[in-house]
């Protein structure tokens, strides 16, 4: 995923939702882009989380895409407005990723 990601210009942001302990634990100290959360305060699945980041980093909702491994943060990141993929982390399918990416930067 890295290097399909590595060939676009955009920006990249990681959004999750862990607190400072499940930073280690999942192992996101390292990670290859900027990391934004709010620590389960509030959860992904409410959509003040995406508007909040919006207001964070100066982002307008249809300058931005997103794709969530989350069905149902996938509905809240849609109802603040946010062109949103949904990625099946189980089947890894990069190719249809790619798509829409394509389609929507």
């Amino acid at each position: 995923m890295f290097d399909m990601l590595e060939k676009y210009p955009n920006k990249k942001i990681i959004l999750t939702n862990a607190d400072d302990e499940q930073m280690v634990k999942f192992g996101l100290t390292n990670m290859p882009y900027e990391i934004f959360t709010l620590k389960h305060n509030p959860e992904k699945t409410d959509t003040k989380y995406y508007e909040r980041m919006l207001e964070y980093f100066g982002l307008k909702k249809n300058n931005v895409v997103y794709f969530e491994h989350s069905r149902d943060a996938v509905k809240s990141a849609e109802s603040a407005g946010i062109t949103t993929y949904h990625y099946d982390s189980d089947k890894k399918d990069l190719e249809n990723l790619k798509k829409f990416l394509d389609e929507n930067l």
